[in-house]
């Protein structure tokens, strides 16, 4: 999946080898309320959207990968379409009948959608930033140290994390989505480094990107260190409502980070940036030169990346 100012793309390899890209427009809400542009609001606004379009695109891919259908069944779709046509040339409700099934279909795959984020969201939270804070809030028997504890706390999320990371990249599916990550990362960077768009250019690039979503969230769990070091509450439950509550300004904070981290490449940037890239090498694996090609297909789908190179070797656009 690629996203470029006002729209994105998501190209998938579909079982026939074919490639289905599927663009969609996308307008911001900082678009409509200009006070959500303003910096730490906006990291949070973009992190929600993010959050949105990947399930979005993921589900969309996943589609295509559904388990094939027996002749038969098939066979007893194609009838029932044929009835249906029939039908429908017999009077004018069965295309009426169509739109109010297609706009009740699309009604609920936005509430699935919305229910998954909020599903996973929840999760989340409650297994990054909940349980950390609630094992070590009983340290408190063993120190009053705020920082100490704030540093276990940090320490620990980070420990359950990686262990999440570790253990899902065993299932043989999210290890093709790991490479897919890859090859997106890869064609980014053939993309700002000004080479054309082959799969054998994209293929000899890093698969480590600053801007990553991996890096985002270890900066997530840094910033939360820093931040409850300043937060010391007695009662447990309040600990655990503050937690909940800092959550939109850590990632925030976060944001701005990344901002930053993408745009420069001074030596403050990069060292700071080597904690996120040392966990891509859990979240992104070495592509092959077809994933790079699907890459490739999502970024030419919402960018003419030629007239784009052309004008930043002209001066006219930042690289």
């Amino acid at each position: 999946m690629m996203k470029y100012e006002d729209q994105y793309a998501v190209a998938v390899r579909k079982p026939d080898q074919e490639i289905e890209v599927k663009v969609e427009s996308y307008t911001p809400i900082g678009e409509k309320y200009k006070i959500l542009k303003l910096p730490i609001l906006r990291g949070v606004v973009n992190f929600f959207e993010s959050l949105v379009i990947g399930v979005k695109t993921l589900t969309y891919s996943a589609d295509f990968y559904e388990e094939e259908e027996p002749t038969g069944k098939s066979e007893n779709k194609d009838d029932s379409r044929l009835s249906d046509t029939e039908s429908n040339n017999g009077s004018g409700s069965g295309e009426n009948g169509s739109k109010n099934n297609k706009k009740e279909s699309s009604t609920g795959d936005d509430l699935m959608m919305i229910g998954t984020v909020i599903v996973s969201l929840a999760i989340a939270i409650a297994l990054f930033m909940l349980l950390p804070a609630f094992i070590a809030g009983l340290l408190e028997h063993v120190t009053k140290s705020n920082v100490l504890i704030a540093v276990a706390e940090g320490v620990l999320r980070l420990v359950i994390f990686l262990a999440y990371v570790v253990l899902i990249s065993l299932m043989k599916d999210i290890k093709r989505v790991f490479m897919y990550h890859g090859a997106e990362h890869k064609t980014i960077n053939c993309f700002e480094a000004g080479d054309p768009l082959t799969p054998e250019n994209v293929k000899k690039h890093s698969r480590y990107h600053k801007r990553c979503g991996t890096s985002f969230l270890v900066v997530v769990m840094i910033i939360s260190i820093i931040v409850f070091m300043f937060i010391n509450v007695k009662s447990m439950w309040l600990r655990l409502l503050s937690r909940v509550l800092l959550v939109p300004v850590i990632a925030g904070i976060s944001y701005e980070f990344i901002m930053f981290a993408g745009r420069s490449d001074s030596k403050l940037a990069n060292i700071l940036s080597v904690p996120g890239m040392w966990v891509q090498r859990l979240t992104t694996k070495e592509p092959d030169l077809e994933m790079c090609e699907v890459a490739i297909r999502s970024v030419e789908a919402v960018i003419d990346w030629r007239a784009y190179q052309d004008a930043m070797k002209r001066g006219e656009i930042e690289d």
